[in-house]
């Protein structure tokens, strides 16, 4: 199982927000943002903050890509 954080990075583009801006914003560790960074699994619990913070669905925050 494979998942993308770009629309994510799209958002914060739009929204033009530092990644630093969304961790003191959301309490998200620099550890998890470096997780995101990398593709790699972070809990519900953190695309919770972030679907409430920006008051959006889950779709514009990761999205899954199929593994070949």
């Amino acid at each position: 199982m494979s998942f993308s954080y770009k629309p994510l990075w799209k958002l914060l583009i739009d929204k033009e927000m530092t990644k630093k801006q969304l961790m003191e914003a959301t309490g998200i560790s620099k550890s998890t943002m470096d997780k995101m960074g990398r593709g790699e699994q972070v809990s519900m619990d953190i695309i919770d903050r972030l679907c409430y913070y920006f008051d959006c669905d889950v779709s514009q925050i990761i999205e899954h890509k199929k593994e070949k």
